[in-house]
């Protein structure tokens, strides 16, 4: 390798780098999966649009002796993307919905494959040969059926992201079809590739019989060993360059390992990406794709789609071949359309959602230039017809985002969202308490143990558990293939089992329900919930006091858990800033309540008759809490806030602090006072009969 050489490797990958960002940011703004426009700046690096300017730049800039190495760079980055697929691929989301799931994914590739089967057999003739060697009509009509049968799994898990339909009919059926669909459709493949590599029945039989040893192999002895790398995680605390360095061996390995047994280098890559370990893996998933995906998504697959583009030249069609792209199109388009529609309606799902599951099963993206790279390698795809499949899979996938907004807007899904949320809760009739875990991390018993003090507030109540996961913001949100989209429905999976046994695990509590969101607004998305729970009470961490001041569904009670240790068994105050309303008389009983099994010691802020709420809270103060009823109009301060003045005057942290946010009508609660910032002094129960709080009236 001469130094010309290594000179037009480094700017090569330095334009095809800039391309690929380029294109994304392009996609993004028109509201595509960025994908889309990385795929289409490696067509248009080639002789579909750089080729057709004078002097041919396209040959200039990619000469015969680099492209070589660029595609030597792409199959590594095919390796790893494989492996991230498989990796992202995670069975528990078909759970509860197995039926269902297998029903639309066999619909979605059995209607397909036969179309595409059809179509292989129609264009033959016009397609019989590659390179003016002789194509076998078997091996041509099974790979374009099956190039007409799959679905990108990636790609539609980041439209859900973006449109936050993770939790709605489509979404749920959708992502649990697609895992299935992978699993059919690449099992489909290697036995396509099998009988087009093997031609012969004994070498046929010789390949399949080899697979199978492989896949016992990875499933009996290499999955039981990868289930130690957990252990070695957690043990670390972190992903090792040690435990990387295993996993990436174990990845090309595999890939060795299926390319001699003749099915290809990407079923290698996918399948050990498929026995990785799942369940309490979610912090290994994440930080490996952390290291994956920049050298994967910014360097390696780029150059993928470049290497795709340099040979595919679209002029080539020509206008004779556009009926034949168009015949492409239709078949693609209604095969799985069609498919999955008719396995979804079979399965019972509504219209409107079969038709956006249908929509979504339509999305092919990056891995049908996957199959399709997979089918010019075995020679069975000429020039023409590898170009006509190529725009089809864009043309696709650019589809599904605007029918998908078509048949689902915006607003059905937020009506979904708050259907399938008010199904989710458990039937009761006592009062309800929200409370709020954001990010839950840990073990069970660690979350218990940190919020304990919170998990208190469901003594006496039925409970609704929500967590809030944090997510970019849909507008902003970055839809690039490898970044890890399915880790974050791991992530919601474990964070639903976490919260279930947390739940079970409550005493003196009620009824209690799960609720889980991925949420680029906590605030609006904590009111959609409140609503739809019905919560008479919304608790959330003094760490979430921002957002506690946000929310308008219900009053919310406000945990300082950082507060003293002891505050739990006798120390800290309960301070109450509350209306003279339905709302502020919950919020006055919840605190009473905290008081009670907690601190002891409790001061009401209200403008409500100080009589009748030292009469409501008699039978608290039987039973030993101190209780202060405070008139804010009696102690407000020039600036508009109030002071309640304890009796040593420490102006520190109280334990608890019920804020009365709820939007009612001005005519029940008159002069309220809302959003208020309460300070109360920690002190011994046995010592403090009062306490400090600081409040900012706000009007409505």
């Amino acid at each position: 390798m001469d130094k010309h050489t290594v000179a037009f490797l480094l700017l090569d990958v330095a334009v095809i780098i800039a391309a690929a960002r380029i294109g994304g940011m392009i996609a993004r703004a028109v509201r595509q999966p960025a994908v889309v426009g990385e795929i289409a700046a490696g067509l248009a690096l080639g002789p579909s649009l750089l080729g057709l300017l004078p002097g041919s730049p396209d040959e200039w800039l990619f000469p015969g002796d680099v492209r070589p190495l660029l595609g030597g760079l792409a199959q590594i980055g095919l390796v790893l993307f494989m492996f991230i697929v498989g990796l992202e691929l995670d069975m528990r989301l078909t759970r509860g919905r197995e039926r269902a799931a297998a029903s639309i994914s066999a619909s979605s590739i059995v209607v397909p494959f036969g179309l595409g089967a059809a179509l292989g057999f129609l264009l033959y003739p016009a397609h019989d040969s590659v390179d003016g060697v002789h194509i076998e009509r078997l091996g041509m009509v099974l790979f374009t059926g099956v190039a007409m049968s799959i679905t990108a799994f990636p790609v539609l898990a980041r439209i859900l992201t973006d449109r936050g339909m993770m939790r709605t009919v489509p979404g749920v059926f959708s992502l649990a079809a697609a895992a299935v669909d992978d699993i059919l459709a690449w099992t489909l493949l290697a036995f396509i590739i099998a009988v087009i590599s093997g031609g012969s029945p004994v070498e046929v039989a010789e390949i399949v019989g080899l697979t199978l040893v492989y896949a016992a192999v990875m499933f009996g002895l290499v999955r039981p060993l990868l289930a130690k790398l957990v252990e070695w995680r957690d043990t670390a605390g972190r992903l090792t360059p040690d435990i990387l360095a295993v996993i990436l061996i174990g990845v090309f390995l595999s890939s060795t390992a299926t390319d001699v047994i003749g099915i290809h280098q990407i079923f290698g890559a996918f399948m050990f990406g498929a026995v990785m370990p799942k369940v309490g893996a979610e912090r290994l998933h994440r930080e490996i794709l952390e290291r994956l995906e920049q050298v994967s998504v910014l360097l390696l697959l780029p150059m993928f789609f470049v290497v795709t583009g340099l040979s595919v030249d679209l002029a080539a069609i020509g206008v004779s071949g556009l009926w034949q792209l168009g015949l492409v199109l239709l078949v693609a388009v209604a095969g799985k359309f069609c498919g999955a529609y008719a396995g979804a309606r079979l399965s019972a799902i509504p219209t409107r959602q079969s038709a956006a599951i249908a929509v979504l099963m339509n999305t092919r993206g990056l891995t049908e230039l996957v199959i399709l790279s997979a089918g010019r390698d075995l020679g069975v795809l000429s020039d023409d017809l590898f170009a006509m499949l190529v725009v089809m899979a864009l043309v696709t996938t650019v589809l599904t985002e605007p029918l998908l907004r078509l048949v689902y807007p915006d607003s059905v899904v937020d009506s979904d969202i708050a259907a399938a949320e008010r199904r989710a809760l458990a039937a009761a009739t006592a009062p309800r308490v929200m409370v709020v875990l954001r990010d839950p991390a840990g073990t069970v018993e660690e979350l218990r143990d940190r919020h304990r003090r919170m998990l208190d507030c469901a003594t006496g109540y039925d409970v609704v558990l929500a967590g809030v996961l944090t997510s970019p913001d849909r507008r902003s949100a970055r839809l690039e293939v490898g970044v890890p989209v399915v880790p974050d429905f791991a992530a919601i999976a474990e964070a639903i089992e976490k919260l279930n046994l947390l739940g079970s695990s409550l005493t003196g509590a009620g009824a209690v329900s799960v609720l889980c969101r991925f949420s680029a607004d906590p605030a609006a998305d904590l009111d959609a919930m409140a609503e739809n729970a019905g919560a008479d009470v919304i608790v959330v961490d003094s760490a979430d006091r921002g957002i506690a001041e946000r929310l308008r569904a219900a009053p919310v009670a406000v945990v300082d858990e950082a507060a003293a240790p002891g505050a739990a068994s006798g120390r800290g105050v309960v301070t109450c800033v509350s209306s003279d309303g339905r709302a502020g008389r919950t919020a006055v009983v919840l605190a009473a309540g905290l008081a009670l099994f907690g601190s002891r010691t409790l001061t009401v802020v209200s403008g409500a008759s100080r009589r009748r709420l030292l009469n409501d809270l008699r039978p608290v103060s039987e039973r030993g809490v101190a209780i202060t009823v405070v008139d804010p109009r009696r102690h407000r301060a020039e600036d508009g806030s109030f002071v309640v003045a304890g009796a040593a005057g420490e102006e520190t942290g109280a334990a608890v602090t019920v804020l009365d946010n709820a939007r009612t009508s001005e005519e029940s609660l008159g002069e309220r006072i809302t959003t208020l910032y309460a300070l109360a002094d920690a002190a011994d129960a046995a010592d403090a009969t009062s306490s400090s709080t600081t409040s900012s009236p706000e009007r409505h």
